[in-house]
């Protein structure tokens, strides 16, 4: 199994997206010795390969992939780590096993799968994902996922940061806030308008915003949930637009006659007064940039077989070559980012995208662009690329547990 893991990491790293590009690759040296294999494997091969993994070997790619975080968390200065926790749409075939018509915004009837992934803002990692089918919600099914994240970072990081958790509306439920504050985690959480909160109420009744921004203001309350007994405090904040929006269905909700405002709402245990909140809930967009970068430069939107198992397999391993590349910009002295409060919980490491380790479709040179290039020319030529790269990336990898 460790030649396998091997020649998928290396197949991600020079930007193979399927395992038909396994043939594209066969002879080059480096593939070779990266991969420990004298002859490269057929992707029929690899796919029954991949069909053989169980709970347990998953199991183990994730507790390699938590060493591979862990390597580098340990060595950076910071106290206080910043998780973005959030489920992602990967579509599939009819005929794909653990596949559910779900939330799929862009293929509404199509099956999928809905991942959730915890994300380290501080460095950029993917802490942990997990498969899921497509017909589960973020809120109630997360638990599991959560205790599982804690139970990882006190294993590898052996409980020595403090946690703070950013996470949208889908996570406003009381069991997923109360696991949180039980085990000592600060969180900031996007609130849904529902009516028993009021907020559309308490918004028109306001008369006194404070600034943030220009174009950007916010009030500060407290949401409670009879049900719950737990008044948390919020922040209710407005962003002043030119035009009535279709897409925000918050407007609908009001009829402001000095100009039209989105709104949103953060529920919050953490100290940060209006204007540090805001800006730290907008670097949640860095989840969703290192969500963009793995479907489009590392195929965890490619679905290689239909068997369920396997394509969890290969989640990981997508994972897994996603965080040996930010390793690898750590080892190789790549500078912190500034400490900006707007940058307060970005990524420290640069995209993988800008860098030259970057894989198929994240960077391409003027070559690459020119119609006519064969697949395969492409491909070979972005081997030779990485070919130091690659062979020390994946080095890590070489005592996975395992046959």
């Amino acid at each position: 199994m460790v030649p396998l893991v091997r020649l998928v990491v290396a197949l991600l790293v020079v930007g193979g997206r399927r395992l038909e590009h396994i043939g594209f690759l066969a002879g080059d040296p480096l593939i070779h010795r990266v991969s420990g294999l004298v002859r490269l494997p057929s992707a029929r091969t690899v796919s029954r390969r991949l069909k053989s993994f169980t709970a347990d070997s998953l199991g183990r790619l994730r507790d390699l992939n938590a060493e591979l975080v862990a390597r580098v968390v340990d060595r950076l200065p910071v106290r206080t780590l910043t998780i973005d926790v959030d489920g992602t749409v990967v579509s599939t075939g009819l005929q794909v096993g653990g596949a559910r018509r779900g939330y799929n915004p862009h293929h509404r009837k199509v099956p999928s799968y809905y991942p959730i992934t915890a994300h380290l803002a501080e460095t950029g990692h993917i802490l942990r994902v997990e498969n899921r089918r497509g017909n589960v919600g973020d809120g109630s099914h997360s638990i599991d996922f959560l205790n599982h994240v804690f139970h990882q970072l006190d294993e590898s990081l052996e409980g020595r940061h403090r946690l703070s958790f950013r996470m949208d509306g889908d996570f406003f439920k009381h069991p997923v806030l109360e696991l949180i504050h039980e085990k000592g985690a600060r969180f900031a959480v996007k609130v849904p308008f529902w009516r028993c909160l009021d907020l559309q109420g308490e918004i028109r009744r306001q008369r006194d915003w404070r600034r943030v921004e220009d174009g950007v203001e916010y009030f500060e309350t407290t949401v409670a949930v009879k049900k719950w007994q737990w008044p948390i405090r919020a922040v209710v904040y407005r962003k002043k637009v030119r035009h009535k929006s279709a897409k925000n269905y918050q407007l609908d909700l009001f009829d402001p006659a000095d100009g039209h405002y989105e709104y949103s709402a953060v529920a919050t245990t953490l100290t940060y007064q209006g204007p540090e909140l805001w800006r730290f809930m907008c670097g949640r967009g860095a989840h969703e940039s290192a969500i963009g970068r793995l479907k489009s430069g590392l195929a965890f939107d490619t679905v290689p077989t239909s068997d369920e198992k396997a394509n969890s397999a290969w989640q990981q391993l997508v994972t897994i070559t996603h965080n040996l590349l930010i390793n690898f910009q750590f080892d190789t002295g790549a500078a912190l980012r500034s400490r900006r409060q707007d940058r307060a919980a970005e990524t420290i490491g640069r995209q993988h995208r800008h860098s030259f380790v970057g894989s198929g479709r994240s960077r391409h040179t003027s070559a690459d662009a020119r119609p006519g290039v064969p697949e395969r020319g492409r491909i070979r030529r972005r081997a030779g690329e990485t070919s130091t790269v690659a062979e020390e990336a994946v080095r890590p990898a070489m005592h996975f547990p395992g046959r």
